[in-house]
């Protein structure tokens, strides 16, 4: 039975970027990586970047505009498979035993009575997502405590039902900050975040100041394939020991089973944080398609992040382009152009239409968006400046025709790009991407003459609506 590992050395200079290599070098034909990467930007909408590892080596990486290498990205539950690896450490470290029941940390938040099954929980069963709960506790950052996840009925017996379950990810974060009297990022700074080289994660809290753990953490695409690569390698990263093999051995094989489709990769078995999948791979991912794949057998790693509804699809293309490319011995060098030109030109689609002079504002009446106003101008260089006032305060948004003007913001602090065109001649259509995000906007103002003007506003991905009510406005042309 798992209950502590042996000390792990942690004095580690930061790491040095991924090394990269040419495709055949490792075994891997450019043409192959061609097709995969065609295949995920024509069949897949919302991709916003790739990477793929061979060998420990880079060998194909492409960001989709305006994502780029240099920005953090959003991982939601993809979180929890750091989260997982905290965990794994603090057990290393002797600060806990993944038998502890999760009551003996709380004691405080418990119920009057807890009943039995509340009481033999144990940390094993927040990290294999078999709790007991029929209904996931709270969630939000506003609602998640420990106290709403302990309040929260347990009618299954701990340990036989999954259940997938955010909120058991936070108590993972609870337990850890609890022991150690760190946050998961101050506490993952020194032990994994600095070895590997992830220089600047940031993971929003709950509102007692803890890492909400199941999701809310954003690093680099780079950042999610360095995760994995150290999985890969065991746990450990440039000679010295990260992460007792044990616990990746654990964490990465079938804990749970959780359904019994040959066909879904969200079928083949649950681990600690870790999804198994088929073709002997295993994965943690997040929302939207924030993924890292890791396949032993192939000695690969595939990070990507995206902004989709269809994540089995985005699997479904690995599996059909990607395993086939992987050959044991190097390749005879190939030519490189055309899959480097294909990584090079990634964009996320912009407005189709034309580019016209025009400037205007459209003011709203009073509305649940608190949107007062939209003013728009061409500028000379063929861009658009566009500015609304939101609840009183101003937001600018650089557009460009045709392509990304990066250097906007909106409410929330979240930086932005835009792209604009006239997709109709009384339609202009505006996108605007928050770039650390998986969220596009699609802003549509249709002029109906005599002053008056409607807004729609969709989103590309959301948890619940995504398309916001119609407002109609009037429009001040000047």
């Amino acid at each position: 039975m798992l209950a502590s590992f042996s000390a792990i050395t942690t004095d580690i200079a930061a790491a040095e970027p991924f090394p990269r290599s040419s495709p055949e070098a490792q075994g891997v034909s450019s043409q192959q990586l061609l097709e995969m990467v065609t295949a995920l930007d024509s069949e897949i909408e919302g991709l916003h970047s790739v990477m793929v590892v061979r060998h420990g080596q880079v060998i194909a990486e492409g960001w989709w505009a305006p994502y780029a290498a240099e920005h953090n990205h959003v991982l939601y539950s993809l979180s929890k498979s750091f989260t997982s690896t905290a965990v794994g450490i603090a057990v290393a470290e002797g600060k806990l035993s993944i038998d502890d029941t999760v009551l003996s940390f709380f004691p405080d938040a418990a119920p009057a009575t807890p009943d039995r099954n509340l009481q033999q929980m144990r940390v094993r069963d927040l990290l294999t997502m078999t709790t007991g709960h029929q209904d996931e506790p709270p969630t939000a950052v506003d609602k998640v405590s420990a106290k709403s996840f302990l309040a929260e009925p347990v009618p299954h017996k701990p340990g036989t039902h999954f259940k997938y379950n955010t909120a058991a990810t936070f108590m993972l974060s609870a337990i850890v900050q609890k022991q150690t009297g760190e946050t998961l990022v101050d506490y993952l700074r020194p032990r994994l975040f600095e070895p590997l080289g992830i220089e600047n994660p940031q993971w929003d809290t709950n509102l007692e100041g803890i890492a909400l753990g199941g999701y809310g953490l954003r690093v680099r695409t780079e950042d999610i394939a360095r995760l994995g690569q150290l999985y890969l390698q065991k746990g450990e990263w440039k000679g010295q020991r990260l992460v007792d093999p044990e616990w990746v051995a654990l964490a990465t094989s079938r804990q749970v089973s959780n359904g019994s489709n040959p066909a879904s990769d969200w079928d083949q078995g649950y681990g600690f944080q870790f999804w198994q999948c088929r073709h002997g791979a295993y994965r943690g991912d997040g929302a939207f398609g924030q993924y890292c794949v890791v396949l032993p057998e192939q000695d690969a790693v595939v990070a990507i992040t995206s902004g989709l509804g269809n994540m089995q699809g985005v699997l479904d293309i690995l599996w059909k382009t990607l395993l086939p490319a992987f050959h044991v011995a190097p390749l005879e060098q190939g030519d490189p152009s055309d899959l480097n030109a294909k990584l090079a030109g990634l964009m996320l689609p912009v407005p189709e239409g034309e580019i016209h002079a025009s400037r205007g504002t459209a003011r709203f009446p009073k509305n649940d968006e608190k949107l007062e106003s939209i003013s728009w101008e061409t500028m000379p260089e063929g861009g658009l400046a566009l500015v609304s006032i939101v609840d009183g305060k101003e937001y600018r948004q650089p557009c460009s025709y045709g392509k990304w003007a990066v250097g906007g913001t909106q409410p929330g602090g979240e930086k932005t790009a835009g792209s604009f065109a006239w997709t109709k001649p009384s339609e202009l259509t505006i996108k605007i991407c928050a770039y650390e995000t998986p969220f596009v906007t699609t802003w549509r103002l249709t002029f109906n003459g005599a002053g008056s003007v409607e807004l729609d506003r969709e989103w590309n991905v959301g948890f619940g609506q995504q398309k916001a009510v119609r407002l109609i406005g009037t429009n001040e042309e000047n």
